[in-house]
């Protein structure tokens, strides 16, 4: 009986250990293989970052008045932004913590990229309620339960007060988990560092990693015990960030399907990022046989179907206006999403987070680079207009008639937002520029495992040929 093909277990080609540790660790002890395209990469995101610099310069010397935050739309895209930024942070989690613990060995190749996404993404969200406060310097610390002479404590009732504590536990564990899966690859790269001071700094920060059994064993303790306490974080930052409306009286936040449908939402965004990254990046440096089509194809499959909870929740919140009989909430849906001045925005993520993801029912389409970029770009642009959708443009119209102001975005405003891109794109090729981007230790041990189970599926038929030569 012929072997296994290789592609089943997601991995291609004529792959040995070696072959495995030098595709990989050549990305960072290599300079050669960084081509053009990295240093283009690089040099958008460090203009983006300049760009970044200059709005928070400007922005904490002149206040929050820059943006186009007004009354009653005292948040708007920095809300919005942050949001979007979680959002994107929860894919790495997702497929570190979750598909570890449910033993789903496709993960192994994406894994680590997933990973530095979060991180970063994380980073980015952390910035705009910071900034959102005016003087960060002056009232940030207020949010930290620190012990004071005056007796103020935060307000531990408020959502927002969640999100502090969720969001920093949150990047406090996945800088943990990322760091803690790093070590024995950067126990690798030492090894086979021929420059000197590349020797001594991977060997500071593999901690003095040698491979042992207790090495092994400890870190598979604490690794197990990480993506434990990474698995619930993953449901509960974003649904302690939908908190943030759901507790609301605001018309068109306070829906109780908001915590699972702001997390489909978070992981629907957070694939389609990964993809986004995944997919050049293969291509760029010949990654084909360690990303293949078969975890392309895994990772459009979860994207379709979170796309329907996404979808299934827009459903449910216009089904709630109608059925509610609440005016308020009709008019909001009605008169602003459905037919107001901002349907454009409205009607645009219906398409990009509903009908454009459709496409992955079609197996052709989730095998197709192309078509695969063109969805997950898509569902970026969508998952940022459904936050638009729901932040301004609900606080647009209120109870109020005075409440009923449009709003408009500044120069600033897109300015933030932009160079956050740029930062997350700084980091991202830095980091692929410095550490591993694929599981090396992983791979290899899924490669044994491979071989582990190709030998024993041919072992009895290896049996049946000995006992009947021997008839």
């Amino acid at each position: 009986m012929p072997k296994q093909p290789l592609n089943d277990v997601m991995i291609t080609g004529q792959q040995t250990y070696k072959s495995l540790d030098d595709s990989i660790s050549s990305l960072i002890l290599d300079q050669k293989r960084h081509k053009k395209p990295w240093w283009v990469m690089f040099a958008l995101g460090v203009s983006l970052l300049g760009l970044l610099g200059a709005s928070v310069t400007w922005l904490l010397y002149q206040g929050i008045g820059i943006w186009g935050n007004n009354i009653p739309v005292s948040w708007s895209f920095d809300i919005v932004n942050f949001v979007w930024w979680i959002g994107i942070g929860h894919a790495g989690t997702l497929i570190s913590a979750i598909l570890l613990l449910l033993r789903q060995s496709w993960r192994n190749s994406i894994n680590r990229f997933a990973e530095a996404m979060t991180v970063f993404a994380v980073m980015c969200a952390g910035m705009f309620p910071l900034l959102h406060t005016g003087r960060p310097w002056v009232a940030a610390y207020w949010l930290l339960p620190y012990p004071n002479i005056m007796a103020m404590w935060p307000q531990f009732r408020s959502p927002l007060m969640w999100d502090v504590f969720a969001v920093s536990t949150y990047l406090t564990v996945s800088v943990l988990f990322w760091f803690m899966g790093l070590i024995p690859d950067l126990a690798t790269l030492r090894d086979r560092a021929t420059n000197k001071l590349a020797k001594v700094g991977l060997g500071i920060a593999s901690m003095g990693w040698r491979g042992s059994n207790q090495h092994w064993h400890r870190y598979e303790q604490s690794y197990l015990l990480l993506a434990g306490l990474s698995t619930p974080l993953v449901l509960s930052v974003h649904s302690i960030v939908s908190f943030d409306f759901a507790v609301s009286i605001v018309p068109g936040w306070n829906v109780t399907v908001f915590p699972p449908y702001f997390v489909a939402g978070a992981v629907f965004a957070g694939f389609a990022m990964v993809m986004t990254f995944a997919i050049p990046i293969r291509k760029l440096y010949g990654l084909q046989d360690l990303i293949t089509d078969r975890h392309l194809d895994w990772m459009a499959k979860i994207l379709l179907a979170t796309g329907l909870i996404v979808f299934y929740g827009y459903v449910l919140e216009a089904f709630y206006a109608w059925y509610s009989g609440n005016v308020f909430e009709w008019n909001n849906t009605y008169y602003r999403r459905f037919v107001g001045p901002y349907a454009w925005a409205f009607w645009s993520l219906i398409l990009c987070n509903g009908i454009i993801p459709q496409l992955f029912w079609f197996p052709w389409a989730r095998r197709n680079t192309f078509t695969l970029l063109f969805v997950c770009t898509s569902v970026s642009i969508g998952m940022w207009l459904e936050r638009f959708v729901i932040i301004p443009m609900s606080l647009t119209s209120n109870y109020l008639p005075s409440s009923d102001k449009m709003y408009y975005p500044t120069f600033w405003d897109f300015g933030m937002y932009i160079g956050t891109i740029g930062l997350f794109i700084t980091l991202m090729f830095l980091f692929m520029r410095f550490l591993p981007i694929i599981n090396m230790f992983e791979m290899k041990d899924l490669l044994h495992k491979i071989n582990h189970a190709l030998q024993k599926h041919d072992e009895p038929h290896a049996e049946e040929a000995s006992v009947g030569g021997g008839e």
